[in-house]
């Protein structure tokens, strides 16, 4: 078997969305990023934990993922995000930009069928904040179809926490061991 990918969105994720009273969590620092398709003079602020770089390249550094970017941010996420955490260039799944006014408008996450097409029957590990049953039926269909999938699904207004990369190294060391490197 083939190394897990380790599929990485960033709104909900390593953006955390604002609590109640609209501040960010005290350990998250503030960035202007110049997206594809805006100008300098209209940056988008985002807030990352400077935590979340060692904490994923931890996990990286071990080699047993093959880490990847799944996220609207497309492109944006290893040239903007990535390099903001000192994360290396990393690829990232290349999906649509679809007129849509829901994320679930098939009663599942978007993004889904474009990751499933993307991965092919190589296993993942997907953390995602928007997942719904129909994702986690999903995955439970590919795993019990031979594919091992596991998604994790951060409360958006936390974000990652180490626990869920935690929950990434067990569950990809709990793996079959007959890898190709």
């Amino acid at each position: 078997m083939r190394l897990p990918y380790l599929l990485l969105d960033i709104d909900g994720v390593l953006i955390p969305f604002p609590n109640a009273d609209g501040s960010p969590p005290a350990t998250h620092a503030r960035h202007d990023v110049v997206p594809t398709g805006r100008s300098a003079d209209n940056p988008v602020t985002v807030w990352l934990n400077p935590d979340h770089g060692r904490l994923l390249m931890d996990v990286i550094r071990t080699g047993l993922v093959t880490p990847a970017w799944c996220t609207s941010w497309r492109e944006d996420s290893t040239t903007l995000i990535g390099p903001l955490l000192g994360l290396p260039t990393l690829p990232y799944v290349d999906l649509p930009r679809l007129q849509i006014t829901t994320s679930h408008p098939n009663g599942y996450l978007w993004k889904r069928d474009h990751v499933d097409a993307w991965l092919g029957d190589a296993p993942t590990v997907w953390i995602d904040d928007d997942f719904t049953d129909l994702d986690h039926a999903w995955a439970k269909e590919r795993t019990a179809r031979g594919t091992a999938t596991l998604l994790i699904q951060p409360d958006p207004h936390l974000g990652l926490q180490p626990e869920h990369l935690t929950e990434v190294t067990k569950w990809v060391l709990q793996l079959p061991t007959d890898r190709a490197t």
